[in-house]
């Protein structure tokens, strides 16, 4: 008699349930069943919690649920291969997973069927690790042939340019991906306070053990300490005499502040800071050697102070020029334009280097939607202000000049016209063509900007980082 797959795959209850184990889970929030991955279970006062990732979904949405949010009807089991059942493999089901196929079938069961379908190809763990061990294989080859020519990286491909091989380290590691194991792969902090806002985290941070186990950590707006309670908070600013972040103020206008922090200067301040953002932040690995970075820190002022909005760190020597090696806007500030004035603002401190820039790869979802938009709006403002030169000419402008204009290093000025679909082949040549809905799309993004960088109210003087002894 043959066995139905499906069948094989139905569960019982939650108690055969491992860590390791595929099946569907409710978004909390929504109506979708996604197909998500059990990461750790923990009975909490008697009833069992689950906490899962969801396949294909971003880290930040993981997290604890309960029984009544699993869908057990299809469930995919971990095997010592790599694999799970529920993959055509060729291999036989073992029999400690196979179910009573009477229970399974006349068994009432009060959750919704499965919205995975059945024609919906499953993962394969053993054929993505045989693919990702040739792709080491092949790169361990190309660096012992050419061991002098670093592999570009594409802003279009980040997937690749995610991988760090150990074969193929990094100056800055400021964005490598981190070991995910276990520990990292959860997030240990339930809620932080900063200032006057609550905020959630969304990835692991290294914080100390004994803060994890709280509900809340505390944390100084002005100097970034941390607290396990509030009455501790509240005497450390009967203490702290910071009312912004230390280092130089660089740019102030209205209530727009940005201060210059010297990664050995301002180690503490600078190590703390680095904390705070891996919360929010899934690519960075924590170091707590500061010394080669500068952070920009972007304020509010009030009266009671100037409150973080969020920053971007940038090495002080930088072999592939990049202006950006990590950047941030607080949760509480995000989808107000801030996170575009932070971009600006890197660019603007290009712009008096006299040099072309680029953020470090691989960028953040978030932080690459934010960098696609910027790029996009700041060379069409470029292209649409460009006036003929004679009376029936049309307006000309190289790539180069483009580059130099914007201080956007070239590849990224060549994949944001791409993106864009506006090169085209005409006559032998390459040209861009814009059109009004182009024009029209641009205008009415650009009137949501309302804040924008004023390159006359930043007093900063480029240093020469070569020189050692300036560390």
């Amino acid at each position: 008699m043959e066995i139905n797959e499906d069948i094989l795959s139905i569960c019982e209850s939650t108690s055969s349930l491992s860590e390791g184990c595929r099946l569907p889970v409710r978004m909390y929030g929504t109506d979708d069943w996604p197909l998500a991955e059990i990461i750790s279970i923990r009975d909490v006062n008697g009833k069992q919690m689950f906490y899962v990732h969801y396949v294909d979904f971003n880290k930040r949405l993981d997290g604890w649920v309960t029984e009544e949010y699993l869908d057990t009807r299809k469930v995919q089991f971990p095997r010592k291969d790599g694999t799970t059942t529920g993959q055509n493999t060729g291999v036989s089901t073992p029999k400690k997973h196979l179910l009573n196929m009477s229970t399974a079938l006349l068994s009432n069961q009060s959750r919704p069927a499965s919205p995975v379908s059945s024609n919906e190809p499953l993962v394969n763990g053993s054929t993505v690790l045989a693919a990702a061990l040739q792709k080491k294989n092949n790169r361990k080859r190309k660096t012992s042939t050419v061991p002098d020519v670093p592999k570009a990286s594409s802003v279009e491909n980040t997937e690749d340019s995610e991988e760090i091989t150990p074969t193929t380290p990094r100056q800055s590691g400021s964005m490598v991906t981190h070991q995910d194991d276990v520990v990292t792969r959860m997030k240990n902090i339930e809620m932080i306070e900063l200032g006057r806002h609550r905020i959630k985290p969304w990835y692991f941070a290294p914080y100390p053990q004994e803060l994890c186990n709280e509900p809340c950590i505390y944390i100084c707006e002005f100097c970034l300490k941390y607290r396990n309670s509030r009455k501790c908070l509240e005497r450390h600013l009967t203490k702290c005499n910071l009312r912004h972040p230390p280092g130089n103020e660089i740019y102030r206008k209205a209530t727009i502040s940005f201060f210059e922090i010297d990664g050995r200067k301002n180690k503490c301040y600078a190590q703390n800071l680095c904390l705070l953002a891996k919360l929010f932040l899934d690519h960075k690995t924590l170091y707590y050697d500061t010394d080669p970075f500068l952070f920009y820190v972007m304020t509010e002022f009030d009266a009671h102070g100037f409150h973080i909005v969020g920053y971007f760190s940038k090495e002080k020597e930088s072999t592939e020029d990049y202006n950006v090696a990590c950047i941030l806007t607080m949760p509480p500030y995000q989808r107000k334009g801030y996170g575009k004035l932070l971009i600006e603002f890197s660019y603007e401190l290009s712009k008096f280097e006299g040099k072309t820039g680029s953020p470090e790869k691989p960028l953040s979802d978030l932080g690459l939607l934010s960098y696609r938009s910027y790029w996009a709006q700041t060379i069409l403002e470029i292209l649409i202000d460009q006036k003929p030169v004679g009376d029936n000419e049309r307006p000309q402008l190289t790539i180069n000049e483009i580059c130099e204009l914007t201080s956007i290093k070239k590849e990224d000025v060549i994949s944001t016209l791409q993106n864009l679909n506006l090169i085209n082949y005409y006559k032998g040549q390459y040209i861009v063509c814009i059109n009004r809905e182009i024009i029209e799309q641009h205008k009415k993004a650009m009137e949501k900007r309302k804040i924008r960088i004023d390159s006359n109210c930043l007093h900063w003087t480029p240093k020469d980082w070569s020189k050692r002894s300036k560390w």
